[in-house]
This record gives structure tokens, C-alpha cells and sequence, in this order.
């Protein structure tokens, strides 16, 4: 038999980070993974407010997309065989609504199906502080088999933008999907002796020595 494609659910709710669900799209765009993409009514809003794209443009970036309340769509349902899902980002209201069962979304009940069918579940969640009600939510969702992801930068990469921070939680995202990019930004083992260089000298030309 001919080996399917992978298949990824990819939600974008309404915390802030939407640039992470757009990149995440564009980074599958030419890959072997199909994505399955549906917004949030609130993560359309954020994505509007927070960048350049439109909706309609981000869309184009998925294999399918489907409406926010479509509770019809095929990633409804655990008989449409995927390798996961990804919230990304995921707002507290999300990971609430998923760890207690609420299906009152497309998002939070295609999130129900991957844990029902136990699949893998990653959630992006974006919030600080974190509260108690946070922290028992993902708490419960970890010991449901779901992954925990906040987006936090790592900084032995030494990034030099925006974009290079972003980047790099992508390549951590689908390293989890076993969608392995290469990098250089991946870590060596090989520790640094000067450091990042200065944020004056690196634009002068001039190197720290």
C-alpha cells in the first residue's frame, strides 16, 4: 500500500502569538504533512490586530481549513485518522475548555477527539503569570497525554531577531510531530567562549576580544 500523508489539526486561538500559527503553516507549506487549519473567532481577531497577514491569506497557507463552529468538519470526528493536533498559540480559555471537555468549538472538540483517540495533543499556551487555575489545567491535560509547550525562547542560539526566536520554537513544535528540520540553530554541545556580541559593536563591525 502507498504511504499516506501526515496529517496535523493546527488550531489558532486568541492569545496573543498568532505569528507563531502563521509561521508554523508556512514552515509545512512544502513538506510532507496536510494541515488542517481552523481559527478561533477570537485567534482571527488577534491575527489581525498582531500582524499583516489576513485571515483569508493564512488559510491559503493550509491543506483545509474549516469554520470556527463547524462542529461537522471531519477533524471532528476520530474516524478522520490524523498524527495530531497542535494549539498554536493557546489561550488560557482554550486549555480550560479542553481540559474540562467544553466542545463548544471546533478547536475544543477536535482537541477532545485527538485525546480520546489518544493521539498526540500539543498546546502552545501563552500566558504569564500563570495562575493556580492555569497551572491545575495543564497539570490535568499532562497527565491526559497531552504536551505542555509554552513558547520559551531559548537563548544559547544566540538570536538576532524576532524571527530567529520564532524559528526556533517551530523546529521545537514539530520535533515533537517527528517532522525533524535541520538547523543550525540546533544544539552542538559546543559551548561558546565569547558570548553573543554586543548589540553596539555587532551593528559597528567591530568584535569583542
Amino acid at each position: 500500500m502507498e504511504k499516506s500523508r501526515s496529517k496535523l489539526i493546527v488550531g489558532i486561538s486568541g492569545a496573543t502569538g498568532a505569528i507563531l500559527g502563521v509561521r508554523l503553516l508556512q514552515t509545512l507549506q512544502h513538506s510532507n504533512v496536510d494541515t488542517h487549519l481552523v481559527f478561533s473567532n477570537w485567534g482571527a481577531r488577534t491575527l489581525i490586530h498582531e500582524t499583516a497577514y489576513t485571515v483569508e491569506q493564512v488559510q491559503q497557507m493550509a491543506t483545509c481549513h474549516y469554520a470556527a463552529q463547524d462542529q461537522g468538519a471531519v477533524i471532528s470526528s476520530g474516524s478522520f485518522v490524523t498524527d495530531g493536533m497542535v494549539v498554536c498559540p493557546c489561550s488560557v480559555r482554550s486549555l480550560a475548555a479542553i481540559a474540562h471537555g467544553h466542545g463548544d468549538s471546533l478547536i475544543h472538540r477536535a482537541a477532545d477527539v485527538v485525546l480520546k483517540e489518544r493521539r498526540k495533543l500539543l498546546l502552545v499556551v501563552r500566558e504569564a503569570p500563570l495562575s493556580d487555575i492555569h497551572l491545575e489545567n495543564m497539570l490535568k491535560l499532562s497527565r491526559m497525554g497531552a504536551v505542555i509547550f509554552p513558547p520559551v525562547p531559548a537563548f544559547y542560539t544566540h538570536p538576532q531577531s524576532i524571527d530567529d526566536l520564532i524559528d526556533q520554537t517551530i523546529l521545537r513544535i514539530l520535533d515533537q510531530f517527528g517532522v525533524h528540520l535541520s538547523s543550525p540553530k540546533r544544539w552542538n554541545g559546543r559551548m561558546s567562549t565569547t558570548g553573543a556580541e554586543p548589540e553596539g559593536q555587532r551593528h559597528s563591525g567591530k568584535r569583542k576580544r
